[in-house]
């Protein structure tokens, strides 16, 4: 007998579906029994926890472009979901999850484990988030919960009581009124906006004498058409965090990151340009952008909603990123003038001095830059590259070098903390051939990472390419938050909040079974990396890095400025050793 659990895998394996990330549960155990006797090509990945399924899902999705499927136990293991999948929507990830929940007939019962759930996933999962009450129910359940989540690129819940898990199944819905019958059939979008829309986007950025593009991760099939649309416009393309891997770094006139943990030519780039095109992203910052009625401007976004949400626009386009470009192309007149352009290139190679300049800066014991700058040339072709929301990211935006072929993400619209690891594991069970590098602070690897290194250790033989390096940032300090502390509040680091407790990372990595190498000597940094790539297994790689060395954003206001003298001058000796730091940067700037 097929049961509901059964027909549910076997539908998500008709979808495409060939891995879910879960932890099992009472309130599932039907579906997990249904895996346990599936012949569908789909995998169950235990996690360590619900909140890394969530994250692994997303990471799915955004490694390889498909709906990326969690699951939970009912009560606990569906709170634990949250975080995750609150990642995901932020970031406009489609994820289904499936949740489990207590039988029906308990339900209104102060039951154990019993959770409001249709209420708990009500905003995360707004679009679609239902209860299969029948087996009739199941088939346009996962349908809808699949086609949602691809179509408005959301997270989407089906949660199923666990008796209804066991039912038998109803493959083949009644004919009949009161049923609905859906499928699983090809959707063709038309995916390129109205030819008279097209015309006047071009003519804006045809006039426009100093055009900036700015790309995000809805640009990430289009990277060619970018660069072929910035070289007839004589542009230069700044990135979102998210589409920091959309064009090559190696591109002269790619300017790099923008925002808080922007470039210095990105930054310029906004404030003197007087035409704007932006491309596939919601970077939320306005104040990194021009000033409102300095510079014309068109948008593609594929979401009409995301249209002059940041910065007003003459012309929005609704549309593929990549077919749009592709029909703009043709109306863009070629600029002859290439003065906008030459000045965007000698500021982004000064810049990559001025990085160069700033890594080299000795410290104590590490420069926590100097290993973002050494691993950018010995990264590997087709690397994929996850990194984790704190100081890192900050090093993650200035100093590494991406180059064509790779790809790489962190959690940009929630900003979550402990991401980098779950999404390094998802990225290399999605693509086992290709290296795998997590960037990731020692405050996200205390909260979750070291628990995931586990998950790592239990499935890196059956990877062809075994590389997959966790580099962690040993500062013992929660270093953005102590930076912002200082600059936003001019407040003195509070060091009970702050600090962190001493945990040896690369010794905890060799307990596992993997490769642990501690660097302290800034001399070791490049040949670290080396044999990290070159090892016969993943490695965990600790650099003991400097607190105190600043983070720069590309613009710092007097008013912070004075915020983060009267913060030093409160604090002890970190407080005169945070500011030598900072001149040492400044002077190499």
């Amino acid at each position: 007998m097929q049961t509901v659990s059964d027909f549910i895998l076997s539908r998500l394996a008709q979808w495409g579906i060939n891995r879910v990330y879960g932890y099992p549960g009472d309130g599932i155990n039907g579906l997990i029994g249904a895996f346990g006797r599936t012949r569908e090509p789909l995998e169950f990945v235990q996690v360590r926890h619900e909140e890394m399924a969530a994250f692994m899902a997303c990471a799915h999705s955004k490694f390889t472009g498909q709906v990326g499927v969690c699951m939970a136990t009912s009560g606990p293991g569906a709170i634990h979901l949250l975080n995750g999948l609150y990642d995901a929507k932020l970031d406009h990830q489609p994820v289904v999850a499936l949740v489990g929940q207590q039988a029906r007939t308990a339900l209104g019962g102060d039951y154990q484990q019993e959770v409001d759930l249709i209420s708990l996933f009500k905003d995360v999962a707004h679009d679609f988030v239902h209860v299969a009450a029948s087996p009739v129910q199941a088939k346009h359940l996962i349908d809808r919960a699949v086609r949602i989540a691809m179509e408005r690129r959301a997270v989407t819940c089906v949660i199923v009581p666990n008796d209804v898990q066991d039912l038998p199944a109803v493959p083949d819905i009644p004919r009949e009124h009161g049923t609905v019958n859906t499928g699983i059939g090809f959707t063709s979008h038309a995916g390129v906006p109205a030819a008279v829309a097209l015309q006047n986007a071009a003519d804006i950025l045809n006039k426009g004498e100093r055009v900036a593009i700015l790309a995000g991760a809805g640009a990430r099939d289009a990277g060619d058409e970018l660069l072929h649309v910035a070289d007839l416009l004589g542009a230069g393309i700044a990135k979102a965090l998210l589409g920091k891997a959309v064009v090559p770094d190696d591109v002269p006139y790619v300017t790099g990151s923008i925002g808080l943990l922007g470039t210095q030519p990105s930054w310029r780039m906004m404030n003197d340009c007087d035409t704007l095109l932006m491309v596939g992203t919601a970077f939320p910052y306005g104040e990194f952008l021009p000033p409102e009625g300095q510079a014309r401007a068109v948008q593609i976004d594929r979401d009409g909603r995301m249209i002059s949400l940041r910065y007003p626009v003459e012309q929005g386009l609704v549309g593929d990123s990549k077919a749009t470009l592709q029909a703009l192309a043709p109306l863009l007149q070629r600029k002859e003038s290439r003065r906008w352009r030459d000045k965007i290139e000698k500021d982004v190679a000064h810049w990559w001095k001025t990085v160069e300049a700033r890594a080299m800066v000795p410290a104590q014991p590490l420069n926590p830059q100097r290993p973002f700058w050494e691993l950018s040339p010995r990264l590997p072709d087709r690397s994929i590259i996850t990194c984790d929301s704190g100081s890192a990211a900050s090093w993650y935006a200035q100093h590494l070098r991406l180059r064509k072929g790779m790809a790489a993400s962190l959690s940009g619209g929630l900003a979550t903390m402990g991401s980098g690891v779950p999404y390094a594991l998802a990225a290399k069970l999605a693509h086992p051939d290709r290296p795998v590098f997590a960037l990731v602070g020692d405050g996200a690897m205390q909260m979750n990472g070291v628990n995931e290194l586990i998950t790592i250790a239990d499935r890196w033989r059956d990877w062809g390419n075994p590389t997959l390096v966790v580099m962690v940032l040993n500062n013992g300090d929660l270093n953005m938050v102590t930076w912002e502390q200082r600059l936003m509040g001019g407040d003195p680091r509070f060091k009970d909040s702050q600090l962190l407790p001493t945990f040896p990372y690369a010794e905890y990595g060799r307990l596992l079974g993997l490769e642990g190498i501690r660097v302290d000597n800034p001399d070791h940094v490049g040949a670290a990396w080396e044999r990290a790539i070159e090892a016969d297994r993943p490695v965990v790689l600790e650099m003991v890095t400097d607190p105190e060395v600043p983070l720069i954003p590309p613009h710092v206001p007097l008013k912070q400025v004075q915020n983060y003298v009267k913060a030093l001058r409160q604090e002890d000796a970190s407080g005169g050793a945070a500011l030598r730091a900072t001149l040492k940067q400044w002077w190499a700037g």
